[in-house]
C-alpha cells in the first residue's frame, strides 16, 4: 500500500533532493508529469520544452532502476489532468495516498497552487542552494541595500572558495580589470559540448514538434545534455577547455559566435542535473591545480555562488508581486522585433536570431542588447519579462524575473542594482563586432543614420532626470548632457521621439 506521494518537479532532477532523501523506497510512490500548465503559462522556446520533457523521462527511468515507484505522465497521455495539483489528485484517487512529500518548489506561481491542493502536503527545503532562505533573509535585515558585491564577498567568506583564510586568494574580491575585454576571435579556444538524441529524446522532440511547433524557436538541431551523466561531462569539458579563457572574453559579442568561452550549464543547474557546489568544487579544483587562472575562476565562481544565490535570494524576500513590479511606469508594448520581425539593428537582430535558433545568449548579449533596448525604449516590464522567461533554456522565474524586473529594467526601484544599466552604442560598438556593416552608425549621434541607442540613451536620461540625476554614479551622465547644445539636445529628443513613435506603430526600425 503506498503510504505518501512524492512529487518531483521538472527542475528537481537531482538524485539527492530533500523530498528523495526523506522518502520510503518500500512504502511512497514518486509522482513525475509533464503537464500543460507547466509547458503553456508562457510560449516557452521548443528546446527549452524538448530539454526539461527529456530529462524528466531520463530522470524518472534512473529512479525506477534504483528502486524507485514512479508514476510518470507524458504529456500526450489521454489521461493527463494537465496540472500539477491534479495529477497528484488523480494519483491520490489511484493508491489511497492522503499525504505528499515535496521538495519546495522554486516559483511562487507553483507554490501557491500547490497550497490550494486538498491533499496534506509536507514541505522540505530546496538545500541544493548554497545560501538558504532563511540565511538570506538574516544576512538581508537591516540592510538600506541589497548589493551583490557585499553577499558575493559573504558567500565566499562562507563557501571557502578562492580563500586564503579570511581575505581573498590574489589579494582581490574580483578581477575584472583582467576580465570583461572586448570581443576578440583569438581569445576563443573550444565551444560546450553538445550531446547526439537518443531514441527516448527523439520521441520527445516529435512530441515537442507537434504540440508546440508554433511556439518561437528552433527545435532540431538539439543538443543539450538530458542526463546528469551527460551534464558532468559537460562541465569537465567546459573546465578543461573553456574556462581558462573565460575571464577575458565573458563579456564580448562576435557574430557567429554565440557561446565564446561561455559554459551552457546554467540550465543543468537549473533543473537539478548539476548542483552549484558541484560546479564550483571542479573550478576550484582547475585552479588549485593551476590549469586555470585566477581571473577566470574568481569570474565564473562570482556567476554561482554571487549573482545566481543573490537572485533567488531576492525573489523570495520581495514576494510574488516581484515580477509586476514597473518603477519607471513604462508601457510600451514588445516590438515584434524581438520575435524576430526585420530590424535594421544588427546587434539586436544577431542576438534575437541567436535566441531563436539556440534558446541561449550569454548574460551581456541579455542585458546590453535585448534588455538595454527594452530599457531605453520604455516597454512594460512585465512583458519583456515574460519573453525572457519563454525564449531561454535556463529561464525559471526564480532567477529570471530578479535579473529581468531588477537588473535589466529597473523595474523594482534599484532592489537589484544601485542604477539602470543602460549605454548608448559606444559600448556595443566597444564589446561586440555587431556594429560592423549595420544600417545605423554607433558614431552617429543625430539625423541620417544615427544609431538608436545614442537617441534613446539621453532620452532616457532625460526622461528620468528626477529619479536618476542625484544618484552618484550617473551624475556625471547628466553633467555631459548639461554641457551640450541646447539645440544639439532638443534635435536629440525629436530623433528618439520619432523613432519610439515608429516603432510603436509597427514600422521596421
Amino acid at each position: 500500500m503506498v503510504r505518501r506521494l512524492v512529487l518531483v518537479l521538472g527542475d528537481q532532477l537531482s538524485p539527492a533532493l530533500s523530498a528523495l532523501r526523506a522518502a520510503d523506497r518500500a512504502r511512497d510512490r514518486v509522482v513525475m508529469a509533464e503537464v500543460r500548465s507547466e509547458a503553456s503559462y508562457v510560449p516557452h522556446h521548443p528546446k527549452k520544452i524538448a530539454l526539461i520533457f527529456a530529462a524528466m523521462r531520463h530522470f524518472a527511468a534512473e529512479l525506477q532502476a534504483d528502486g524507485w515507484d514512479v508514476a510518470y505522465t507524458r504529456y500526450d497521455d489521454p489521461e493527463n489532468a494537465g496540472s500539477i495539483p491534479a495529477e497528484l489528485m488523480r494519483r491520490a484517487m489511484e493508491t489511497g495516498a492522503r499525504q505528499v512529500l515535496l521538495t519546495e518548489p522554486g516559483e511562487w506561481r507553483l507554490i501557491e497552487a500547490l497550497e490550494d491542493c486538498p491533499l496534506a502536503t509536507s514541505t522540505l527545503p530546496d538545500d541544493r542552494f548554497l545560501c538558504a532562505r532563511p540565511a538570506f533573509e538574516a544576512w538581508a535585515e537591516g540592510r538600506k541595500e541589497l548589493r551583490m558585491e557585499w553577499f558575493y564577498r559573504e558567500m565566499r567568506r562562507r563557501t571557502g572558495y578562492l580563500m586564503k583564510g579570511r581575505e581573498p586568494a590574489g589579494g582581490k574580491w574580483n578581477f575584472d580589470a583582467s576580465n570583461r575585454k572586448p570581443a576578440a576571435r583569438d581569445l576563443l579556444r573550444s565551444a560546450p559540448m553538445q550531446f547526439t538524441p537518443d531514441a527516448v529524446t527523439e520521441e520527445v522532440l516529435d512530441l515537442v514538434a507537434a504540440e508546440f511547433g508554433e511556439n518561437f524557436g528552433t527545435l532540431r538541431p538539439f543538443g543539450f545534455a538530458v542526463t546528469r551523466s551527460q551534464a558532468r561531462r559537460a562541465l569537465a569539458h567546459f573546465v578543461r577547455h573553456q574556462l581558462p579563457g573565460f575571464g577575458p572574453s565573458q563579456d564580448g559579442m562576435l557574430e557567429n559566435e554565440p557561446y565564446l568561452e561561455h559554459a551552457l550549464i546554467s540550465g543543468y543547474m537549473n533543473i537539478g542535473l548539476l548542483c552549484p557546489r558541484e560546479v564550483c568544487d571542479a573550478v576550484q579544483a582547475a585552479w588549485e591545480a593551476g590549469e586555470v587562472p585566477i581571473s577566470s575562476a574568481e569570474g565564473f565562481i562570482r556567476q554561482v555562488i554571487g549573482w545566481r544565490e543573490f537572485v533567488r535570494g531576492v525573489y523570495f524576500l520581495e514576494g510574488p508581486d516581484y515580477p509586476r513590479r514597473n518603477a519607471l511606469n513604462h508601457r510600451r508594448k514588445l516590438p515584434p522585433l524581438y520575435w524576430g520581425a526585420e530590424t535594421g539593428m544588427n546587434c539586436l537582430a544577431q542576438v534575437v536570431a541567436q535566441t531563436r535558433d539556440l534558446a541561449y545568449a550569454h548574460h551581456i548579449q541579455r542585458l546590453m542588447i535585448t534588455g538595454n533596448f527594452a530599457l531605453l525604449a520604455g516597454i512594460d516590464p512585465a512583458e519583456v519579462h515574460g519573453w525572457y522567461l519563454s525564449v531561454y533554456f535556463d529561464a525559471f522565474e526564480w532567477v529570471e524575473a530578479p535579473n529581468t524586473v531588477g537588473m535589466s529594467q529597473f523595474a523594482d526601484g534599484g532592489v537589484v542594482g544601485s542604477k539602470p544599466y543602460v549605454s548608448s552604442a559606444n559600448y556595443i560598438d566597444r564589446m561586440s563586432d555587431y556594429c560592423t556593416g549595420c544600417r545605423y552608425d554607433p558614431k552617429t549621434r543625430t539625423g541620417e543614420g544615427a544609431c538608436p541607442f545614442n537617441l534613446l540613451y539621453w532620452a532616457f536620461m532625460e526622461r528620468h532626470r528626477a529619479r536618476f540625476a542625484s544618484n552618484h554614479r550617473m551624475g556625471q551622465v547628466y553633467a555631459t548632457w548639461d554641457r551640450m547644445e541646447p539645440g544639439h539636445r532638443e534635435t536629440v529628443l525629436a530623433g528618439a521621439e520619432t523613432f519610439l513613435t515608429d516603432l510603436s506603430a509597427g514600422k521596421p526600425v
